[in-house]
């Protein structure tokens, strides 16, 4: 049910990560990838390592040129564009009072304003295929208040919000629009501030570890795929639990 072939999936953030391993896993189910991101070397090298249905385009979603450029570059490759994965960002780390106004409004330019590009861009062409999906991933951080996340945490609900507009307007065009909502997950970007992979890593969450890309990538591909084909507006947590609460030992303190 999770066949995507002979459909075309645009990736943003894919060269590294879980963008990577989305466009991956969208391949193995027989789909066309576009990668796109601002990290050309990672990119190509993630393109190529994908094979004959992988293309890469460097692409800054900011930019309402770059991202009719891409769409324009993914039916000009394959013929059409049948899903968009929305997950290129940029995250906080540091207190409200501490965070720059002019680092919070470029961290909204990203990660919400680039997903609303995006949308506003492939819309015209899902409906001309007949159907669409469209799969933007939001976090943990968009499903609960976060410390330290400022700006991160406002554009990851932000992005929530706006997927359910788009769900509730496009329906009746046949494109589905769902938010993924990943907890900490270990991808090479994490582990550079420590975090680790295994059981007992994470004792917050009631599965006590954290994720990895291929179980986020996993539900992104379902979302994509006609075995959600009555899934639009849900609210995907892909956590481990952690946004459901606190495991029992941790809230004793043991």
């Amino acid at each position: 049910m999770t066949d995507l072939t002979g459909r075309t999936v645009l990736i943003t953030g894919g060269a590294r990560g879980l963008g990577a391993e989305a466009a991956k896993q969208a391949v193995d189910a027989g789909a066309n990838v576009v990668l796109t991101d601002v990290l050309a070397e990672d990119g190509e090298a993630t393109a190529a390592a994908l094979g004959d249905r992988a293309r890469f385009r460097t692409h800054d979603v900011t930019s309402e040129e770059d991202w009719q450029r891409a769409a324009d570059f993914a039916v000009a490759e394959f013929g059409g564009l049948d899903g968009l994965v929305n997950n290129a960002g940029i995250s906080t780390g540091q207190p409200l009072e501490t965070l720059s106004v002019d680092f919070f409004r470029k961290v909204l330019d990203v990660n919400l304003t680039g997903v609303f590009i995006g949308m506003k861009t492939v819309i015209p062409l899902m409906r001309e295929r007949g159907a669409g999906s469209i799969v933007n991933i939001s976090s943990a951080a968009g499903l609960m208040g976060l410390a330290m996340t400022g700006g991160y945490g406002a554009s990851k609900w932000g992005v929530r919000g706006l997927s359910k507009v788009a769900a509730v307007e496009l329906g009746t065009d046949r494109i589905r629009v769902n938010s993924v909502h990943p907890g900490m997950t270990y991808t090479p970007m994490t582990a550079g501030v420590g975090i680790q992979k295994g059981e007992g890593n994470y004792p917050n969450t009631p599965m006590g570890r954290v994720g990895e890309p291929h179980e986020i990538a996993s539900a992104v591909v379902y979302l994509l795929s006609d075995a959600a084909s009555y899934v639009t507006g849900a609210e995907l947590a892909v956590d481990g639990g952690w946004t459901t609460g606190p495991t029992v030992k941790y809230v004793m303190g043991q």
